[in-house]
């Protein structure tokens, strides 16, 4: 069901939440949380489908704020989604024009679920310091993709500069299968130290130092890393080496969906490894509402204990 509200108010957008409710049955019991995402018109269907994706494992309220020009006449258009064209959430799309867009904060305060955690997210445009920002202010999480950003690999160096317990990184969810298979070969026998590690990655990569620094931070290392070139390797990290005395573990990518697996004295293995889609990195930032302190270690601590490439490496 869509619900269209043209030059409204959040008042009559509350009530309209209500009556759709009553009249089609749909209840707010069970959302577990608000997510709020900051956009731009144009680019919002791509955030809204993986946000109704995700709601099938964390039923929740979408509120989409898209803000105009502000030299535009002031208004307040929306549009209320529920039932199929909303997964298991219900969607709260807002575009807010001129000066009716000047306060994100309280167009979406009205909105929110009683007593229920905030979770704000920006797709691409990404205030310099999320935690500070109107919408920042409010939530308990707060989720950036360098990916997205205009030099992802600048703000991947300045992720620790500005960082505040709640923040995460699309960058760093992406990284989850990378860590906990290189994590479970650890955990194998020979336990032989590791001494030395090398992590490459395509030009597009931001989550190619993470990495480096999660290694570096976690094993007590030196770690070094590069990007390769566009007819090395296209997208995403490529391999990681780690360097120990009985003989390299390395874990490379042949091609975007899968990985061998290669180590001393025992056949390789290939795996499944394809790249997370959005849908799988949002619901996974949903799933725990407490600050991610690894994340906050990695970017503030491990970071700083990796050099960047060199210029020849950069992209």
């Amino acid at each position: 069901m869509i619900v269209d509200l043209p030059d409204t108010t959040v008042s009559k957008i509350s009530k309209a939440l209500v009556n759709v409710r009553e009249e089609g049955g749909a209840v707010a019991l069970g959302r577990v949380l608000t997510l709020v995402i900051a956009t731009r018109r144009g680019i919002e269907e791509e955030a809204i489908e993986a946000a109704n994706d995700a709601s099938r494992e964390h039923p929740m309220r979408v509120i989409v704020l898209m803000a105009g020009p502000l030299d535009d006449l002031p208004r307040l258009d929306a549009q209320i989604r529920v039932g199929g064209d909303a997964g298991a959430s219900e969607v709260v799309l807002l575009h807010a024009y001129g000066a009716a867009g000047s306060n994100a904060e309280s167009l979406v305060t009205g909105l929110l679920l009683p007593d229920a955690p905030v979770v704000v997210w920006w797709p691409e445009d990404t205030p310099d310091v999320p935690s500070r920002s109107a919408l920042g202010r409010i939530a308990q999480r707060r989720i950036t993709d360098a990916a997205t950003q205009d030099d992802p690999h600048q703000w991947v160096r300045d992720l620790g500069g500005h960082y505040a317990p709640g923040d995460t990184d699309l960058a760093w969810t992406r990284l989850t299968r990378w860590r906990e298979q290189l994590a479970a070969v650890l955990d194998q026998p020979p336990y032989e130290a590791v001494t030395a590690a090398e992590v490459l990655g395509g030009a597009d990569s931001p989550s190619t130092p993470l990495l480096a620094a999660w290694l570096a931070l976690q094993l007590g290392i030196d770690v070094s890393w590069r990007y390769l070139d566009a007819d090395e390797w296209e997208h995403g990290i490529k391999s990681v080496r780690l360097t120990r005395a009985g003989g390299d573990i390395l874990l490379e990518r042949p091609s975007p969906a899968t990985a061998i697996l290669t180590q001393p004295g025992q056949p390789s293995h290939e795996l499944a490894f394809p790249r997370r889609s959005l849908r799988e990195c949002l619901a996974e930032e949903l799933r725990r509402l407490d600050p991610d302190l690894l994340y906050g270690r990695v970017v503030t601590d491990g970071c700083a204990l990796v050099e960047s490439p060199s210029p020849k490496d950069a992209p």
